[in-house]
Parts: C-alpha cells; sequence; structure tokens
C-alpha cells in the first residue's frame, strides 16, 4: 500500500495540514511535520478522526491521487533528464567539403606513415641491441673485449645506451677521472674510448663521414656503372711527370711552373678508347712528402715516372712506399729513352733492388718505356693503364650522393674559397649542400680542368668547387648531405673543437717555451710567418722548414695562412720581430707601405729549394752577398691592345716610381705573382722611350708573353748584389 506526504493527504481531503498533525498527535504520532509520509491504514484512521464519511474510499482516492502526483512528477524528471542529455551532447559537425576531406585524408597519412617510421625505427634499434648483445656474447665466449662504434660527438647519455649503462654509473667514473659533465655534453674521443675500456669493451671512434656513408650504404650497396680509374703521377723532381702528362693531354702546364717543378696537386680528366682517365699531377720534391702521401691516398693506379737517364732518385723511392702504403698497383713509365745517355735497362735493375721486378724480366709490375718529349709509346701507356683498371673492376653508383676527397684549396679575391675536389662515388650537382672538415657549404659553381662550367660532375671527375664557407683543409674528405642543419651541426662542433684545441695550443706552448730557456739558456729562435698561394704548400713549407732546426736555431711558425700577405701579417710580424715569407705571393698595397715604415723583413720566393737553401746557409752563417731585389715602380693595366707580329701591350699608368727599359718585369693578378720576365717595348704614344715616371701613362710589352688583363698589376724591379745585413 503506498505511502503519501500528510501536505497531499490534506489538499486531497480538503483540510489543512495542521489539523491532519493534530489528528495524527492525538493517535500517538507526535514530531511530524507537513512534508513526513503516512501509510493508508493511518490515513484511514486520520479521516476517521476527523469525521470524513467513508475512509477507505478517501484513502484509496487519496492514494490514487499521490500516484497520479508521483507518475506526473517521474514523466517531468525524465524529460528534464533528456534535455540535459540533448545539451551535453556535441553538436555533429556536418559533412566536410571534398577538399577538406582530402586535406584530413593526407594528415591520416602523413600521421600513419610517421607512425610506421617510428615503429620501424624502434624495430631496427631493438635489431641492433639484439645483434650487439650476440656480439659481445660470442667476443665473450671467444675470450675477446666486445668492440662498440662510438659517434665523434658521443655525448653521456649515448655512451651509456652504448655500453648498456645507466647514465649516472658513466657520469660517476667520469667524476672519478675529474672530469665534470652532464647527460648531454660531447665528450672527447680519446675520453670516450678510455671510459669504454674501463667498462670492459673495446670501442671506436667513428667520423660523421663514416656515418654518413653508412646511411647511403644501400644506395652504394648495388653500384649501377663502371667507373672512370682514378692515376696519380708520382716520381723524382724533374723526371718528367708533368711533361709526360702534358704530352698525354696535348697541353702545356710545364712551362707556367715556378722554376719548372711542379708545387701544387692538379688533377685531370682525359679521354683514352673512348673512356675517360683520370690524372693526378704530384710534386716531386723532397719538401712535398705530404703531397705526395694525400695523392696516393685517393688513387686506383700509380703512374711511376722514371729517368732513364737518371734512375731511380729518392723521391721515387718513397713514391713506391706510399703506393705500397695505399695498398694501389704501379704502372711504371720510363721516361726520357730519346736522350743520349738514357738506359732503360738500368733503370730497371735499380727497380728490380726495389722489389719492383718489370714484366720482361719475369715479374708482375707493367714497364712501359716512353719519351714524353717525342710522344713515343704515349697509347701503350693508356692502354696499359686501362688494362690495369680493368682487372680491378671499378664500379660505382651515379644516383647516390656525392662524396669525395679535397686535394687543394685556395683563396681567391674574386671568387672566395676554392678547392680542387676529386669525386670519387654518387654525382654532385650544383646547389647540393656539403660540408669538408670543419668547413660547410653550397655548391654556387664547378669548373672542370679546362675551365668550362657544369651542371654536375660524376664519380671519378676532378674539378674546382666553388661555395666554401672558409678555407678547407686539404686531404679533408668531401661529403653531400642532404640537410643542411645536420652540415651545420657537425661543423660548428668541429670548430669549436679546433677553437678549444688551439687555445690548449697556445697557453701550453707559451709555459713550453718559457721552460725551454730557462733550461737551455741562449737557444736562439727564428719566428717565422708563412704565406702561400695554396692550403697545402703552407702545409708543405711549415713541415720543410721546421725541419731545419738544429741545436743553435730553432724555427718556431707563428702563423701559416694561404692569400696575399696582408697587413694583419705584417702587424704580427712587428709585435713578435718575425720574418715574412711568401711563396708565390705578394703583399697586399696596404701591406707593402706598413712593411716599408716597420722595417720588417720580407722574403718572397716562387720555388721551394731557393727558399730552404736560404734560410739553411743564413743558419749556418754562409750567407755571403746576396742578391736583392730593388723596387723601381708600380704599374696599373687600365687597357690593352693586340698588335699584329708584336703581341698584346698593356696601357699602363704609373702610380709609383719609374719604369725603364732595363727593368724585370713582376705580372701580380689578385695578389698571385702570374708571370715574371722582362721588358719587351716600352712607349709613349708613338714613340720609344727609355723611362716612364710617376704620374704618366705608357704601353708595355712583356717579352714572351701576353695573357696581360685589365685590373693587373706590374712590378718593376732590378737585381742589385748586396751585403747581407739580416736573413
Amino acid at each position: 500500500m503506498r505511502s503519501i506526504r500528510i501536505y497531499a493527504f490534506a489538499k486531497q481531503i480538503g483540510r489543512p495540514s495542521e489539523e491532519i498533525i493534530n489528528a495524527l498527535r492525538s493517535l500517538g504520532k507526535v514530531g511530524l511535520s507537513h512534508m513526513n509520509s503516512i501509510d493508508a491504514e493511518t490515513a484511514g484512521k486520520v479521516a476517521q478522526k476527523l469525521g470524513i464519511g467513508d475512509a477507505q474510499k478517501a484513502t484509496k482516492a487519496a492514494a490514487a491521487r499521490s500516484a497520479a502526483v508521483a507518475k506526473k512528477a517521474a514523466e517531468k524528471a525524465a524529460e528534464a533528464v533528456k534535455k540535459r542529455k540533448a545539451v551535453a551532447k556535441p553538436k555533429q559537425a556536418p559533412a566536410p567539403e571534398p577538399k577538406t576531406r582530402k586535406k584530413a585524408e593526407k594528415l591520416r597519412q602523413k600521421k600513419e606513415e610517421a607512425r610506421r617510421e617510428a615503429v620501424e625505427r624502434a624495430q631496427q634499434a631493438q635489431q641492433a641491441a639484439e645483434v650487439r648483445a650476440r656480439a659481445a656474447a660470442a667476443a665473450r665466449e671467444a675470450g675477446a673485449r666486445p668492440q662498440v662504434q662510438l659517434s665523434e660527438r658521443v655525448t653521456v647519455k649515448e655512451l651509456a645506451d652504448k655500453l648498456n649503462l645507466k647514465t649516472k654509473d658513466v657520469i660517476t667514473r667520469l667524476m672519478q677521472r675529474g672530469v665534470m659533465a652532464t647527460i648531454n655534453q660531447p665528450l672527447e674521443g680519446q675520453v670516450a674510448v678510455e671510459l669504454a675500456k674501463d667498462f670492459g669493451l673495446d670501442a671506436e671512434i667513428v667520423s660523421f663521414e663514416r656515418e654518413i656513408e653508412a646511411e647511403f650504404a644501400p644506395e652504394r650497396a648495388a653500384p649501377t656503372g663502371a667507373r672512370a680509374p682514378v692515376v696519380t703521377v708520382m716520381g723524382h723532381v724533374d723526371h718528367g711527370k708533368t711533361s709526360l702528362l702534358d704530352a698525354i693531354r696535348s697541353t702545356d702546364v710545364v712551362a707556367g711552373e715556378s722554376g719548372g717543378i711542379t708545387q701544387h696537386i692538379g688533377a685531370y680528366q682525359v679521354s683514352a678508347r673512348d673512356r675517360k682517365v683520370v690524372f693526378i699531377d704530384t710534386p716531386g720534391h723532397e719538401a712535398f712528402t705530404r703531397l705526395r702521401a694525400r695523392g696516393a691516398g685517393v688513387t686506383d693506379i700509380v703512374v711511376l715516372v722514371v729517368a732513364a737517364d737518371d734512375g731511380v732518385k729518392p723521391q721515387t723511392i718513397e713514391a713506391i712506399h706510399h703506393a705500397r702504403a695505399a695498398n694501389v698497383p704501379i704502372v711504371v713509365a720510363i721516361n726520357k729513352i730519346d736522350k743520349p745517355g738514357a738506359n732503360p735497362d738500368r733503370t730497371k735493375k735499380e727497380l728490380a733492388e726495389q722489389d719492383l721486378l718489370v714484366e720482361e724480366w719475369g715479374g708482375k709490375t707493367v714497364a712501359v718505356e716512353v719519351s714524353a718529349k717525342q710522344k713515343k709509346n704515349l697509347n701503350e701507356l693508356l692502354e696499359m693503364i686501362l688494362l690495369v683498371a680493368d682487372l680491378q673492376e671499378l664500379r660505382c653508383n651515379p644516383e647516390s650522393a656525392a662524396r669525395g676527397t679535397v686535394l687543394e684549396a685556395k683563396l681567391d679575391r674574386g671568387r672566395g674559397a676554392v678547392a680542387t675536389v676529386l669525386v670519387q662515388d654518387g654525382t654532385l650537382k650544383v646547389g647540393d649542400y656539403f660540408f669538408s672538415g670543419a668547413v660547410t657549404g653550397r655548391v654556387r659553381a664547378l669548373i672542370d680542368d679546362r675551365g668550362q662550367r657544369n651542371d654536375e660532375a660524376g664519380p671519378a671527375t676532378p674539378l674546382e668547387v666553388l661555395g666554401f664557407s672558409g678555407l678547407p683543409e686539404a686531404g679533408d674528405g668531401f661529403q653531400v648531405v642532404h640537410d643542411e642543419a645536420k652540415a651545420r651541426q657537425i661543423v660548428y662542433y668541429r670548430q669549436q673543437k679546433q677553437r678549444d684545441q688551439q687555445l690548449a695550443k697556445t697557453s701550453r706552448l707559451s709555459l713550453d717555451h718559457l721552460f725551454t730557456h730557462i733550461q737551455e739558456g741562449e737557444v736562439k729562435e727564428l719566428p717565422l710567418i708563412l704565406k702561400a698561394d695554396a692550403q697545402g704548400s703552407v702545409e708543405v713549407l711549415s713541415d720543410a722548414l721546421t725541419k731545419l732546426s738544429d741545436e743553435r736555431v730553432k724555427i718556431r711558425i707563428l702563423h701559416g695562412g694561404a692569400g696575399a700577405i696582408t697587413e694583419s701579417d705584417v702587424l704580427l710580424a712587428s709585435a713578435s720581430n718575425a720574418i715574412v715569407v711568401g711563396f708565390n705571393v705578394r703583399p697586399e698595397r696596404g701591406a707593402a707601405d706598413l712593411i716599408e715604415r716597420e722595417g720588417v723583413d720580407v722574403r718572397l720566393h716562387t720555388v721551394i729549394y731557393n727558399l730552404t737553401d736560404e734560410i739553411k746557409k743564413a743558419m749556418v752563417g754562409m750567407l755571403a752577398a746576396v742578391s736583392r731585389e730593388v723596387a723601381l715602380g708600380r704599374l696599373e693595366v687600365r687597357q690593352t691592345f693586340r698588335l699584329p707580329k708584336i703581341g698584346t701591350i698593356a696601357g699602363c699608368y704609373v702610380g709609383d716610381g719609374r719604369i725603364n727599359r732595363k727593368a724585370l718585369l713582376r705580372l701580380v693578378r689578385d695578389g698571385v705573382v702570374i708571370y715574371e720576365g722582362k721588358v719587351g717595348s716600352l712607349r709613349r704614344f708613338k714613340d720609344d722611350v727609355s723611362e716612364v715616371r710617376e704620374g704618366f701613362e705608357c704601353g708595355v710589352g712583356i717579352e714572351g708573353f701576353g695573357d696581360v688583363k685589365v685590373g693587373d698589376v706590374i712590378e718593376a724591379y732590378q737585381i742589385e748584389k748586396v751585403a747581407p745585413t739580416s736573413l
């Protein structure tokens, strides 16, 4: 039986709630209010108490009315709940337009691809970890120490991951070594290797170039074509290496070389039997050991040039050692067989003493007797080179990212940093991002050995590359990357490392210098500042001059760089009482005036053995009367004229001093000496004159030379024999 609230019952029977409560109180129900409920039986008793007709009917009617009210209230509550749900439920977005659907689909596909890539990377990392674990287990079973490869810029966290250790354990071990490092701090390679040994592992530092090469390994795994052989021409000085290469190329390079000897690495490409062959010409002088080693390191075949009238010499033996160290085959070219004193058999005997037994004597070394002057047997030499190359089965993948080696680098006033690069694999294109050592850049231009611009260069192609942010070191690797940010990150790290090493070296040298003076007393020191036309020449000069030190005089290289002699070089020499040595370069205009004001001793040379001989003689006190250059005048080329039967005449303005018919001339272009010679003709208007002074114009013809351009500078000088007052 349903219960009913007092106020509702009072409303049904038409009585006030107070009467109902009083009636209930008389029935013993006390403490009730109008909100309390009573059952049907109690309601009937209350109705009887109040004198209402049929109590049961009244009770039933009251119960029915109460049920109707409750039902109505429940319906209202359900309706309210439904409205609240309708308000809380978000409105359904209208169907997207077709373009919106496409964008949404692309976004979904990108997210799906990113998810798949993340899963693949995680799987690869897991597989690599499993491989390392298996390798470590196998190494432990074999009794060997497990080996791991560490990045050149390995951080503390990366090292801990490679060693399967907690980062805090690695940091603790570093603190024991006195190294305070955070979790993301890069570590020195030697420190990382020693730390790995402490934990029982052998570590190897992998350079950034090797890491990127590993990234492109799938592209290079399946070579798609044959590659032209890279041939390095090596041998003793003046045995005809460049002349032989000139004969093959049908050019005349040797005529433009100072002293008739090669002092840089030259790289050229020639065609032989519809195939390309790359030749690298290396210097033969004893001072250029580093350049020869660099040439042997990038080659497939070494052509060893030996003069038939001179035989095997020290640099010949050194070239053989470089070739064997690089593990490349040797083809011997016995040159100058046309000379009267030529004896090829004696040369072959001397080669046999160096374990190079020629084929005709039962050995395995290919030897061809040639004459560069008469161009004799050159085709046979090329055939032998191609035959040896075919045996090596040289392959490449032109579709992959380019990599190569910097053979030489120099600063050009008009073009900036220019490097001679040998592309060893892949295709180098204009616009590619790259890094080389501690220098990054983007390819602005590609110039081949003939001076022609190219849009791209395939494997085994030597060419000049423009676009370096700085001057790279000769011998550095050259690697193209797809991500410019990664290249900048690598270069920034290497520059910071070089800067730290230089600071440490400077402070250490100053202390060592002080201690050495205290220990050795009156030991003399000769400070030098070296400037050359190319970075490779700076390295060579530094090595050659440092080796001249003896127990009495020690040579110290304060600074070395490529480019013309600047005011900064002169100021440094003045402050440190040093001598400036220029190799194939000249002082800038401002630097020349500063040299005169400061009284700095500047020595200019174009042949390396003249420079080293001068230093040697000065050190032993044998520098007798020497030939000293006396400057006469400086002329600016403002126009050039081509006259029949005479050649090119330079229209000049005498800016300083004077010029006479007996003067020697030096043609300088962008701070680099192009030619040295004599006055062929000297005229003002149509008249021959013996001398032209400052402030006048004249026409100058250089004897035997016609490649004069507007903007060149002609220096007039004469040679005088004077007694030496300084080195």
